[in-house]
């Protein structure tokens, strides 16, 4: 099966307002660059008319392509599902909402044909994002790149060019997370940067819970890419231990002197609590290991495809 040039995969779910307007913008920008081309949406099944509405574009267009999932498995799995089936000898994962530029693939495309394996458009303003979201953001950004074994540019969502033994390369990984920025980190190979301005959401409300999913990221960029947090942990508990000890040694100096010790209910119920809140801390850090070791060790399949439309055999 030959390859072509480029592939775009596009995430979606419940976005039936934004496919003809994100279709009306990027057709034209990749007929500038190549005819060779497909367009790849990867659907969770929705309740709206998101897969109609693709379907009716791909009657007038076969280069527009439909992967339909069993169930939903979320964006993360449909996006590395896409990149799976894609055959372009470059690969752009992008979102439809508009929020991911198409007018930015020119550029992304110029610089992969400079010899750049990866090219990662990078945010400088973040219009219609809610200041928890961006505080989140950047908060957890300096912590995964302080902790983490590999280095994730900030600001950076998962729109992206990537080569095709770079894509080649995600798909040998075998982690079921699907943080895709991060498992690019690990495969490597060159990068640059293109900086722009986020714009708000074409039209309708995301479907991406803003904080907890914020969260939900982070902590996989924590967890699945360092052991900080178990280090920490131990950490915690040697500190604790030595002012346990430290306050003994207090006591005990107490009592030799023969001074009255303060002690009472107060300093019992905030010693117990502390003790119990860091316990239950060191406890749920390896919950969120153990979790993600267990979710490994199943292999379940990352996806499941219920169609495929517009792929030969053998995809």
């Amino acid at each position: 099966m030959g390859r072509m040039l480029l592939s775009i995969v596009v995430p979606v779910y419940k976005e039936e307002k934004n496919i003809p307007e994100f279709l009306g913008r990027l057709q034209p920008i990749l007929a500038r660059i190549t005819e060779d081309y497909e367009i790849i949406f990867s659907l969770d099944p929705s309740p709206d008319r998101t897969e109609e509405v693709i379907l009716t574009h791909r009657t007038a267009d076969e280069r527009i392509k439909l992967l339909k999932f069993s169930r939903r498995f979320g964006q993360p799995m449909a996006t590395l599902a896409g990149m799976e089936y894609a055959r372009g000898e470059a690969v752009i994962v992008m979102d439809v909402d508009l929020q991911d530029p198409p007018e930015l693939v020119t550029a992304m495309v110029a610089k992969w044909r400079e010899g750049f394996e990866v090219v990662l458009p990078q945010r400088r303003a973040r219009t219609g994002e809610p200041w928890i979201k961006q505080l989140v953001s950047a908060v957890g950004y300096k912590v995964i790149n302080k902790i983490a074994d590999v280095q994730i540019p900030p600001n950076t969502g998962d729109f992206r060019l990537m080569s095709r033994r770079v894509v080649a390369e995600l798909i040998r990984l075998k982690e079921s997370h699907g943080f895709l920025r991060g498992m690019v980190a690990v495969v490597g190979f060159r990068q640059c940067i293109i900086p722009f301005d986020r714009p708000a959401r074409h039209a309708g409300e995301t479907n991406y819970n803003r904080f907890l999913g914020s969260l939900r990221i982070g902590f996989n960029g924590i967890f699945c890419f360092s052991t900080y947090a178990l280090q920490l942990s131990t950490m915690l508990g040697f500190a604790i231990a030595s002012f346990s000890f430290l306050l003994m040694a207090v006591y005990l100096f107490y009592k030799f002197m023969g001074w009255q010790i303060l002690w009472g209910n107060p300093t019992l119920v905030i010693l117990v609590s502390f003790l119990g809140g860091v316990q239950l801390i060191s406890v749920g850090i390896l919950g969120e290991y153990i979790g993600r070791i267990y979710e490994e060790v199943r292999a379940r399949p990352k996806f499941i495809v219920d169609a495929a439309v517009g792929f030969k055999a053998g995809k």
